[in-house]
């Protein structure tokens, strides 16, 4: 019988998340433990350091400190308000993320989350100025995604019968909307405004959009910036091959053992190559 270590399968899980999730979490995690420290040694230095990231609702400090835009987003409250986010992230946001890929997903999440924040400015003057810290709208975000995606996927709650996903994420969305003012310390605005963020951002996606493509010159400057993007070369030019544009082509010879080769899998497949022929077929591959 097989035995593995918990360690190992902690191990196992956490590089079998998807990329982006399991960068999101990683950096989540790190800061909350950073949070934490600096609360046990030092409660000052704790407030300093979540003042310098929170998001504050007004317009001057969004547009001349837009950073908080983003960081607010890997402050959690407490542990509670961590293990939440990050459950449902990795409950619902993994589908999304190997159905769409980590690009988009990534466009989504942090689309959500500063559509969330950004309209939280907008609300302010009737719901308060207050500091909002924590990655809940940008989850919203994606569990919109999710129910987009997966509307009549069975969603299995503590004490309850499973419950198709449009629901579920509707239902949660209700109580924010119903508790929206309430003095609970909740920034419900960013809950519901992550929530229509990722509403429109998946409309925009479904009618064709790439949404990876705003991804895409952020990942190339970083690589530069790492100086490890290049260019792709064009491969040096066989002189048995002649050139046509960009695509090479292989020479009447070796062309048609391959079609021959190709002739014999048709009427035969191919298991019924010989190895030779099987190794000759690799070999054309290879080269073309």
């Amino acid at each position: 019988m097989y035995n593995d270590s918990f360690g190992n399968s902690v191990k196992r899980g956490y590089w079998g998340l998807p990329v982006a999730i399991r960068v999101i979490i990683t950096i989540n995690v790190a800061i909350f433990i950073i949070q934490t420290l600096l609360s046990i040694f030092s409660p000052t230095y704790s407030n300093l350091f979540i003042d310098a990231f929170a998001f504050y609702p007004d317009w001057q400090t969004a547009l001349f400190q837009p950073w908080r835009a983003i960081t607010y987003m890997f402050l959690h409250g407490g542990a509670f308000h961590l293990l939440f986010n990050m459950l449902w992230l990795w409950w619902l946001g993994r589908s999304v993320e190997e159905s769409m890929g980590p690009r988009t997903f990534s466009v989504l999440f942090f689309g959500a989350g500063i559509g969330g924040a950004l309209f939280n400015i907008i609300a302010a003057p009737v719901l308060g100025f207050n500091p909002v810290i924590g990655a809940s709208g940008a989850v919203y975000g994606i569990m919109v995604a999710f129910a987009m995606l997966y509307p009549t996927m069975p969603i299995m709650l503590i004490l309850l019968p499973p419950i198709q996903a449009r629901y579920v994420v509707a239902g949660l969305i209700a109580i924010d909307a119903l508790l929206l003012g309430s003095s609970d310390g909740t920034a419900r605005i960013v809950h519901l405004a992550g929530a229509g963020m990722g509403y429109l951002l998946m409309k925009y996606h479904r009618q064709g959009n790439d949404l990876s493509r705003w991804v895409l010159p952020i990942e190339q400057f970083w690589y530069r910036l790492k100086g490890v993007y290049q260019k792709k070369k064009s491969r040096p030019q066989n002189k048995n091959m002649h050139s046509v544009s960009d695509v090479e082509i292989i020479d009447e010879t070796n062309q048609s053992e391959l079609d021959a080769i190709l002739e014999k899998i048709s009427q035969k497949g191919y298991d019924g190559l010989t190895d030779e022929e099987k190794q000759k077929l690799f070999e054309l591959s290879d080269r073309n």
